[in-house]
């Protein structure tokens, strides 16, 4: 197999087509005539509609089949590829509309992504701080709607070691739904609704890592965010869909005699690796797609990722920090 660059992996977890870049490919997504064209899920706000999602033509034209007694009503806009959906007076109206659709498609096995059901809620946003409604986890991509996590880089300082350090890999567990047995970050999770980030990255330290509250609480620090767009493949449960995230970043270095052990079943080990096996791997493609944008990053910050040793530097970084229409949290860091 060949080796994947650095650039490679990058445009793995980016890879939804840039309009200036990559104008054939994007055209397939809006081009009126594009049998893979997509529609914009739009929210009407009193400074006009925004969009909120990218909606597959196929999920469009099945959303459209559905009872308007489950769904509501549904206004599409063939002109304009827009679509527009479960606009009710409430929250929890509006939630209870979505989440009738998404049961909808699940008991009628309409898309494969449902088989990973979670019973978890995360939020869809109709502006930057207001949420709109509830979706089921799994199901945010039959939206297109934005999706949140923390992903945090456990590191040991070591001078014996390339660049200095050692930094903690997590394999993920054989019976996930995504990603089954491939490598991670040392902690990462989603964000479910109105969770704070950092709080929801003690959480997963514990469950994930056995990492102790008040360790984290000392050590953990927030390092930015990294915003991209994403094109499921077969390792997300279904292909094709689109996945517009944001993640909260975090490093955490620790001392030597602190062991990352698996707790809730989410990692079956851990791996304290130098930065050359860590890149290694990664250029074998053993990590999660965001995973590797997340060391990437890590790598750019610490001074290990340079423009000097890097002919795609330039190109890398603008991919991690995106610039992303949908409203939502991570607009205060755009």
């Amino acid at each position: 197999m060949p080796q994947l660059s650095n650039l490679d992996l990058m445009k793995l977890a980016d890879s939804f087509p840039y309009p200036d870049t990559e104008p054939e490919g994007y055209a397939k997504f809006f081009d009126k005539s594009s049998a893979t064209k997509i529609y914009s899920l739009l929210h009407p706000t009193p400074d006009g509609p925004k969009t909120i999602g990218y909606i597959l033509k196929s999920m469009v034209e099945n959303l459209q089949s559905i009872p308007e007694s489950i769904c509501g009503p549904i206004t599409v806009d063939e002109d304009a590829l827009t679509i527009q959906a479960f606009e009710l007076p409430t929250e929890a109206e509006r939630t209870a509309a979505v989440q009738a659709v998404m049961k909808y498609w699940r008991d009628n096995k309409t898309w494969e992504i449902t088989d990973g059901w979670r019973n978890e809620l995360w939020p869809v946003y109709g502006s930057n701080d207001e949420v709109l409604y509830e979706v089921e986890r799994s199901c945010t991509g039959l939206l297109g709607a934005m999706r949140y996590g923390v992903h945090m880089t456990a590191y040991v300082k070591d001078e014996a070691s390339s660049h200095g350090m050692k930094i903690w890999v997590p394999r993920r567990s054989a019976t996930k739904s995504t990603y089954p047995s491939m490598l991670d970050n040392s902690v990462a999770g989603g964000l479910t609704t109105r969770e704070d980030p950092f709080e929801a990255m003690i959480r997963e330290g514990d469950e994930e890592a056995s990492l102790p509250e008040a360790l984290m609480r000392e050590r953990c620090k927030q390092t930015g965010t990294v915003t991209y767009i994403n094109i499921t493949d077969k390792h997300q449960g279904q292909k094709g869909l689109i996945y517009p995230e944001a993640q909260w970043v975090y490093d955490i270095e620790l001392p030597a005699d602190v062991k990352l052990e698996p707790k809730d079943g989410e990692a079956e080990e851990f791996y304290l690796w130098t930065v050359d096996e860590v890149q290694e791997a990664m250029a074998r493609g053993e990590f999660k797609t965001n995973c590797a944008l997340i060391l990437l990053e890590f790598f750019v910050r610490h001074g290990i990722l340079t423009p000097q040793n890097e002919p795609d530097y330039d190109e890398i970084v603008r991919r991690m920090h995106r610039k992303l229409l949908f409203p939502g949290p991570h607009q205060k860091f755009a």
